[in-house]
């Protein structure tokens, strides 16, 4: 009786276990059954594709053999430089470069229009902050004045100036790099970045440049005005990051590796550091 029952056990263990394997095939099976349809959906999609390829109309269509997406368009995804998606491509290689250069941000310190850049990179150095601005509504502004001019702003004034993103908006630019260089105390910092490829207006935020630069041009500037001055002058970007850029995509949009890359011959941004020499005793 004993062995009649441990064969019966037997029996329906086997049972049951062929079909547990019966439930995974078909588990299996069907997961498969998932994957084909995916792929069966992707190849109606490329060849809708191909076909207004072929046709060649269409948002994304191809011209030249190169396929646009999204990009084919003439108007930009985002008129505002990116300030609506999220942190503007250009400020990514502004801030990194304040970041590389923070212990310059010391002693007296002016900034152009408010001293965010001045609290955020100096922190416990500055000793004192200093606004410039050419509006007088500016309640921010501790100097108010022209750079182009100078007027009423003391010479060896300041131990660093940080001048982002300014100069541009200048068109006496010379004078004003002048400015800077007179108004720097012997052995002070001046930290600049200009603009290169990109939007050259806005007029939701009122915004119209005279000038974009490049390295070369931005150094022969900075030689007239800084003579036998510590500089050091270098360009950021790449084709991707001038694509996003002029589409007004943000940081957010692309990956760190892509930003960092440099190609010399796509520069978004210029980044200038310039000592003033010190006093000859």
């Amino acid at each position: 009786m004993k062995r009649y029952v441990d064969g019966a056990r037997a029996g329906v263990g086997r049972l049951l276990g062929g079909t547990e394997q019966l439930r995974l095939l078909q588990e299996e099976l069907a997961a498969e059954h998932q994957r084909v349809k995916r792929l069966e959906e992707q190849n109606r999609r490329l060849k809708r594709r191909v076909r207004g390829t072929a046709r060649g109309g269409g948002r994304g269509s191809r011209a030249g053999g190169v396929y646009f997406g999204d990009l084919r368009r003439v108007e930009p995804i985002s008129r505002d430089f990116g300030l609506d998606r999220g942190t503007p491509i250009d400020r990514y290689y502004i801030e990194g470069f304040l970041a590389r250069h923070a212990e310059d941000v010391r002693g007296r310190v002016l900034e152009i229009k408010d001293s965010g850049y001045t609290r955020k990179y100096g922190r416990g150095r500055v000793t004192v902050s200093d606004v410039l601005d050419v509006a007088e509504d500016n309640e921010r502004a501790t100097i108010v004045a022209d750079l182009a001019r100078g007027d009423d702003v003391p010479s060896d004034a300041f131990d660093c100036i940080i001048c982002t993103q300014t100069l541009h908006f200048i068109y006496d630019i010379s004078s004003a790099v002048r400015t800077l260089h007179r108004i720097l105390k012997p052995g002070g910092v001046l930290l600049a970045t200009f603009p290169g490829i990109g939007q050259t207006s806005c007029e939701k935020l009122d915004e119209h440049y005279l000038w974009a630069l490049s390295k070369l041009s931005a150094g022969r500037l900075c030689e007239e005005a800084f003579p036998g001055a510590n500089v050091e002058i270098e360009a950021h970007g790449n084709v991707l990051a001038a694509i996003a850029f002029l589409e007004g995509l943000a940081v957010g949009d692309l990956r760190e590796e892509e930003l960092d890359h440099r190609d010399p011959d796509y520069e978004l941004l210029i980044s200038l550091r310039a000592v003033k020499p010190e006093a000859n005793p």
